[in-house]
């Protein structure tokens, strides 16, 4: 069983009011720079085992009376179609995805800010879709020699340049489908442009890695750097605050670039600034809501294996980068960790070794590892949760829970019908047909009831999968990696 090491109703408590004494510093207005997923916030749930996934939508949920959502996405990622990897969506669908989901907790959702805006097509396209669906667009435009560049960014030929977002609540929440979308920047020049329209607004960053009370090298905040391999960013010592405080805090490499932007505005805004740190600027508490720190640090560094693997496989695709890989590999050298500290690694591969064809390992809530082979009737995925789930109710391995005369006729439907060449049925088709059984079988009944206990699982398959066998896993609430490389030498991959 994997250790809590994270105090959620503690964590729900402290958040809660932090927040609102920072909203209570600022009068009249507080841009809230939403860091991180509001929503489905499965990275921090796997890097502090007891932190749920939608922690930070149920506080806003409080205060919603006051709240106004500003979605931002940096109209590069709509242009190259970048995927949200732990839910397989476009950015720009996530958005769409996002909007509804805010709008289902009773929270408004005011715009949507399309960041480096230079004329793509593609966001011009967007924004005629967002528009026909009756969500307000604004246009942000890159500013040459960001962000050093401060007389021109503070001028009105930078943040002026901007559209103004026209906002109606208290507490602007602005937020974003993932990282690297500029939604520092959008705060930054609706403070600009607020100041121009005589409205006093204040500024505050919900960040929640790194985090900024654990060590530099700590594996939780090493996995953060894993998790944004791809926008090079770094955790750094924040030299503010070290010299304003004498007190050691990390943060990442962005917001200590930006600060003196923030500073200077405040001060151009208020005659003084309220901060005198990134640091500062934060609302982050998770750091005291740790309550054991060897359970977050094997679970950080279980992270940043999975990463690597990610990584390897988006390679593979031809989506990744040898540079990102490099990264990754560094990371697990400053974490004195190997893809051997993951079980199901070498179970997987031993696997297909002895049966010369794809094969698959999960580990299971107690520790107990349980492969999965590739037969005549599916592949080695579905094989192996079969097994597991036979595991998991107590029956014997050598139980057919699915009798092949079920699993024949879709198969014959599948190939002879629906054009698929491969016969073996997908995880989601398995589920479908014990379903079936278990309507008449005790035994498939029972097996059904224990897929609750695979959330959280790790699973490890030795060749990539089908998409469509990733999406059931991330259904199920399974940690998955694959190795870098397809069952067949193909070229294209369904």
């Amino acid at each position: 069983m994997k250790k809590i090491g994270f105090d959620n109703d503690r964590y729900l408590k402290i958040q809660s009011e932090h927040i609102r004494e920072r909203i209570a510093k600022f009068g009249g207005k507080l841009y809230l720079e939403f860091g991180g997923k509001l929503f489905d916030d499965y990275h921090a749930s796997r890097v502090l085992p007891g932190f749920l996934p939608d922690s930070k939508i149920n506080m806003l949920v409080q205060l919603k009376e006051d709240v106004e959502i500003v979605l931002v996405i940096n109209s590069g990622d709509i242009e190259k179609n970048k995927v949200r990897g732990d839910l397989g969506i476009t950015y720009d669908m996530d958005v769409l995805r996002l909007i509804d989901a805010f709008r289902g907790y009773g929270l408004f959702v005011g715009s949507v800010v399309m960041t480096r805006f230079e004329g793509q097509e593609s966001a011009l396209a967007y924004q005629k879709k967002l528009e026909a669906l009756g969500v307000k667009v604004y246009r942000h435009y890159s500013i040459p020699g960001y962000p050093s560049n401060i007389p021109l960014i503070i001028s009105d030929e930078g943040y002026g340049r901007n559209e103004y977002i026209e906002t109606q609540h208290s507490l602007v929440v602005v937020t974003a489908p993932g990282p690297g979308s500029g939604k520092m920047a959008v705060c930054l020049s609706q403070l600009y442009n607020e100041h121009c329209h005589g409205v006093k607004a204040g500024y505050a960053k919900f960040e929640t890695f790194p985090v900024w009370n654990l060590p530099l090298q700590h594996p939780v905040n090493l996995a953060y750097e894993a998790a944004t391999a791809d926008l090079n960013d770094v955790n750094m010592i924040d030299p503010y605050h070290l010299e304003a405080y004498g007190e050691t805090t990390v943060n990442y490499n962005r917001d200590i670039e930006v600060f003196p932007i923030l500073n200077t505005m405040f001060k151009k805004i208020y005659g003084e600034s309220p901060y005198k740190s990134p640091t500062d600027m934060g609302v982050n508490m998770a750091g005291k809501c740790i309550v054991d720190d060897e359970a977050v640090k094997a679970a950080g560094k279980q992270e940043i294996i999975r990463r690597y693997f990610k990584e390897r496989c988006e390679m593979r695709r031809g989506t990744g980068t040898q540079e990102c890989v490099n990264k990754l590999e560094l990371l697990m050298k400053k974490a004195d960790i190997s893809t051997g500290d993951r079980s199901v690694v070498a179970a997987a591969n031993l696997k297909a070794e002895l049966t010369g064809a794809p094969a698959a390992a999960i580990e299971l809530p107690d520790g107990r590892v349980v492969t999965g082979k590739t037969t005549p009737l599916m592949g080695a995925s579905s094989a192996m949760l079969l097994n597991a789930l036979k595991t998991l109710a107590g029956l014997d391995d050598e139980l057919e829970l699915i009798a092949p005369t079920i699993v024949e006729p879709i198969q014959h439907l599948k190939v002879e019908h629906l054009g698929n060449q491969n016969p073996h049925m997908h995880i989601n088709e398995i589920l479908i047909a014990l379903t079936i059984c278990a309507s008449t079988d005790e035994k498939a009944e029972l097996a059904m009831e224990q897929l609750e206990k695979l959330k959280g699982c790790e699973v490890h398959s030795s060749v990539i999968l089908s998409s469509q066998d990733e999406n059931t896993f991330h259904k199920l609430g399974v940690n998955l990696t694959c190795e870098p490389h397809y069952q067949t030498k193909k070229l294209f991959h369904r």
